[in-house]
């Protein structure tokens, strides 16, 4: 099993990035995959989720309305769609999964427990604002 994300890079306030997260080595169709970031100092925080079953999403209030998950199922790859991006979204940014649950639970994402328990994660996309 394989996650990797792309698409990180350095980008000026107000602007976009697209994060991808491509999977490989699997079968599993049910299941939520989620977008985690840390900042230097801070904890691992969840940022969003979407859902294989039934593309239902969470996303952390933090970037909501300015940060969009999507998924393709054709090609096991899910997207972070970043706008209207802050000094303080600098982190690098991960994905991760379990192939378990096939749901967002605010609750699971949102706090420790996510970052604890899932054991699959990619090893993560580096991106910068700057102001």
């Amino acid at each position: 099993v394989q996650l990797v994300e792309s698409g990180g890079g350095l980008v000026q306030a107000g602007g976009s990035l697209r994060l991808s997260c491509a999977g490989s080595g699997f079968t599993f169709d049910d299941y939520a995959i989620g977008w985690f970031r840390q900042a230097p100092g801070k904890e691992r925080e969840g940022v969003s989720c979407i859902s294989r079953r039934d593309s239902t999403t969470w996303v952390a209030a933090s970037v909501k309305g300015r940060f969009t998950i999507s998924m393709d199922n054709t090609k096991n790859t899910v997207y972070l769609q970043m706008n209207n991006l802050k000094p303080e979204d600098t982190a690098i940014y991960y994905c991760a999964t379990d192939f378990r649950r096939p749901w967002c639970s605010p609750h699971y994402y949102n706090g420790t427990v996510a970052v604890a328990d899932l054991p699959f994660w990619g090893p993560g996309a580096q991106v910068t604002v700057s102001s």
